[in-house]
């Protein structure tokens, strides 16, 4: 428990994740953009992140998006003997960039997770781990499920295609809700014959209650799947989400407001 990690980025999913790392007995320090969250954290906080990464042997990236994780890197002076776990959900394309800006003998690790903030709090994440992840196993395990998914850059895809797939069936959700009520049918009734369904699952999650992954990533998230391959679901998907007017809503609350609308 020695080893000294830097986390950077104390947001809704940072923030509870530091917190188990504290738990853990390891020796922490945390940076974050708005200086209010980080002063939630118990431990030593840094006013750059090139500040709390100096000392460390591992440094966390849990950022909103692929600008924030590649802005913040390259502030970074990184050790030789280092390690980068990138945990944001950012994409394989902008991790290459990433490995760019790191110097020899820096091993870069991506590892996103899915789960919501509930989860992270209860260490019960699923963590989708591509590079040579055994020397930081016992951290990662922190979090929660390690899956092994591959070389770097597996991770970091095999999140896409999940939380596409979550996001668009989330709406989907929303959707046969929206015909349902024009039917006249009773919401009740529907959400139970969901329910049972083969979309039990995301019927689960749209009504979900402790969950909190923010419309506006969710939007952000669709639109990087979009971006890869051609997807019209998910680029439909993405402008739905983007002009939800309640962006910092649960994105189970898109069932609501896409029913609104």
């Amino acid at each position: 428990m020695n080893t000294r990690i830097a986390f950077l980025g104390l947001g809704t999913m940072g923030l509870p994740m530091a917190r188990r790392l504290l738990a853990a007995g390891y020796p922490l320090t945390g940076w974050n953009r708005s200086p209010e969250r980080a002063a939630a954290l118990a431990a030593r906080v840094a006013s750059t992140p090139a500040e709390a990464a100096r000392d460390a042997e591992i440094v966390v990236t849990m950022l909103a998006d692929p600008a924030a994780v590649l802005s913040v890197v390259a502030e970074l002076d990184l050790r030789p003997g280092s390690t980068l776990i990138e945990m944001s959900t950012i994409g394989p394309e902008a991790l290459r960039e990433v490995a760019a800006l790191l110097p020899r003998g820096v091993t870069l690790i991506d590892a996103p997770v899915m789960g919501s903030a509930d989860k992270a709090a209860a260490g019960e994440l699923t963590l989708l781990v591509g590079g040579p992840a055994e020397p930081v196993l016992p951290v990662l395990e922190v979090f929660g499920k390690v899956v092994r998914t591959g070389l770097t850059g597996t991770g970091a895809a095999l999140k896409l295609v999940l939380i596409n797939a979550t996001v668009t069936g989330v709406a989907a959700i929303a959707e046969a809700l929206t015909l349902a009520e024009a039917f006249g049918l009773p919401a009740e009734l529907v959400r139970e014959a969901l329910a049972g369904s083969a979309l039990g699952g995301l019927v689960a999650r749209a009504f979900a209650t402790g969950a909190h992954y923010p419309i506006r990533l969710a939007a952000k998230d669709s639109r990087l799947a979009a971006e890869a391959a051609e997807l019209p679901l998910a680029s439909l998907v993405a402008q739905r989400l983007a002009e939800c007017p309640a962006a910092e809503e649960d994105l189970g609350q898109i069932v609501r407001q896409l029913r609104a609308r």
